[in-house]
């Protein structure tokens, strides 16, 4: 509950009061999401506080782009119903389930 309150805060907060717009604060917390995509990759930095760096990160990104979607055209937003959003949603998530194939993991026994 707390991260996720905080992550909407935080969201609303970049998008409204900084300036950034939902496209701007959803561009900034993507980077960051980035960030810490080549973190795991290319640093020994912990897995577990990369994992949680990550966790935090999606509960902004999730609020600027759920608002974008049904948020009044002269707000800045599209306004898409919530079943529209949903369903853009939907497709996004389906469609990288799809694209990005998981693998087993290799475990020396």
């Amino acid at each position: 509950m707390f991260s996720q309150t905080l992550g909407t805060a935080l969201g609303d907060w970049t998008a409204d009061s900084a300036g950034l717009g939902y496209v701007g604060s959803a561009l900034l917390f993507s980077s960051m999401l980035a960030v810490v995509c080549a973190f795991y990759y290319w640093t020994s930095i912990s897995r577990t506080l990369l994992f949680w760096t990550a966790f935090v990160l999606t509960r902004p990104l999730g609020a600027v782009v759920g608002d974008f979607l049904d948020k009044p055209l002269d707000a800045g937003g599209l306004a898409l119903s919530r079943y529209a959003a949903s369903a853009v949603l939907f497709v996004f998530i389906m469609g990288c389930i799809l694209i990005f194939s998981q693998r087993a993991s290799k475990q020396a026994h």
